[in-house]
């Protein structure tokens, strides 16, 4: 006696065979697309996509601009030093040992 809580080994194939034939049947019993409908999904694809290029580029167009304007503003922050003559640059040089000295 078959019992529909313990199928066996051969229901339990049939079944799958049996829901694997009815998909495919299903499957190829759709009407195929229309050339009309199959066009329209193309030009909406590439509208989406150009679009999507588009907000990118100007995303990174913005990035880029930003970080100029950081780069811009942290030059006009640094100062840069006047060359110092050799006598400024050999009394630095001789308060730097002294200090060093006197740490010891």
């Amino acid at each position: 006696m078959k019992s529909y809580k313990n199928p066996s080994f051969q229901d339990r194939v049939s079944r799958a065979a049996e829901a694997k034939r009815k998909a495919l049947e299903e499957y190829r019993s759709r009407p195929p697309l229309d050339a009309a409908v199959v066009a329209e999904r193309k030009a909406a694809s590439f509208k989406r996509e150009t679009a999507n290029a588009a907000r990118i580029a100007a995303k990174k167009a913005a990035k880029e601009a930003e970080t100029e304007a950081a780069a811009a503003e942290a030059a006009a922050k640094t100062v840069v030093p006047a060359r110092l003559s050799e006598a400024e640059r050999k009394a630095r040089r001789d308060a730097r040992y002294a200090a060093r000295k006197n740490r010891m």
